[in-house]
């Protein structure tokens, strides 16, 4: 959702600039600085960026440069006396020097400046209009070049949780042998030298590793990161859909850790939940 987009327009009085910076937010958040004299554009302005930008906080600057010299902001002579006369009886009656700061001072005060009123026409209002345009664009282009470089990234982390996962098949059938000779070991030594009924031994076995067993939860985790890759190469808003993803994918993954009771395992789970921390936080990236 971090964007940025500039333009320029050269209108017969006056050059406009148009400037809209985006970042990331669970909302469309739209905040505008705009000149008096377009703020009554200002829905028009707010409906063509939700239409566009959809979602972020986003920043929309427009003004304006006046090139017309006869336009330019004029003193209020009469107000300004009118200040100076009731300043300069209240200094007298308090006996004050305040001439040098008097100007000053008045210069301060509310209407010493005089503004011509500008009306919009609909020919300069179409101009302006276009130039919103290009600068919604590019921050749009902005936008697919940096999703693009997201979306190499989280491939990235995706192909290499599914390479841990494989990996984790290694450690599998050495933990079960462990498994099996620490229950043995353990049997062996509460019961001294009673015999073992081997058949229940082998029941008991069979039950604590399918606690133990992880196949489901490798093959649940293969078809999540396959249905997230699909995901990002979708062209619609896709953000909310990758995070609950993301999220299935940790369950997976946190299931395996629970039941690894192996060391080397875990050293995998480990780097598999970096992995996954890194992809949610590009997640809040995108749309």
């Amino acid at each position: 959702m971090t964007g940025y987009g500039k333009a320029e327009c050269e209108l017969k009085d006056k050059k406009v600039t148009i400037e809209i910076k985006t970042l990331n937010s669970k909302n469309l958040d739209i905040f505008t600085k705009i000149p008096g004299i377009y703020r009554e554009k200002e829905l028009e302005i707010r409906s063509e960026i939700s239409k566009t930008l959809e979602r972020g906080k986003v920043e929309f600057v427009l003004y304006y440069e006046s090139t017309n010299d006869s336009k330019a902001t004029t003193i209020n002579t009469a107000v300004v006396k009118n200040y100076y006369n009731q300043l300069k009886n209240v200094a007298d009656e308090l006996n004050i020097n305040a001439q040098e700061q008097m100007l000053q001072t008045i210069m301060q005060l509310p209407d010493t400046l005089y503004v011509e009123l500008e009306e919009i026409n609909d020919e300069e209002w179409k101009i302006i209009f276009n130039t919103i345009h290009k600068a919604i664009g590019q921050v749009n282009e902005f936008r697919l070049q940096e999703g693009l470089h997201l979306q190499k990234d989280m491939e990235q982390r995706i192909k290499s949780i599914e390479q841990l996962k494989e990996h984790l098949s290694t450690f599998e059938n050495n933990r079960i042998e462990k498994v099996k000779q620490r229950l043995k070991d353990n049997i062996k030594a509460l019961l001294e030298d009673n015999e073992i009924d081997r058949n229940r031994f082998e029941q008991e076995i069979i039950y604590y590793l399918e606690k133990l067993d992880i196949t489901e939860e490798k093959v649940r985790l293969t078809n999540h990161c396959q249905y997230f890759n699909e995901m990002l190469n979708q062209g619609n808003a896709i953000g909310k859909k990758l995070g609950f993803i993301a999220q299935e994918i940790g369950r997976e993954i946190n299931t395996i850790g629970s039941k690894a009771n192996d060391s080397d395992i875990q050293k995998d789970v480990v780097l598999m939940k970096d992995e996954l921390e890194k992809i949610k936080e590009q997640v809040l990236n995108i749309l």
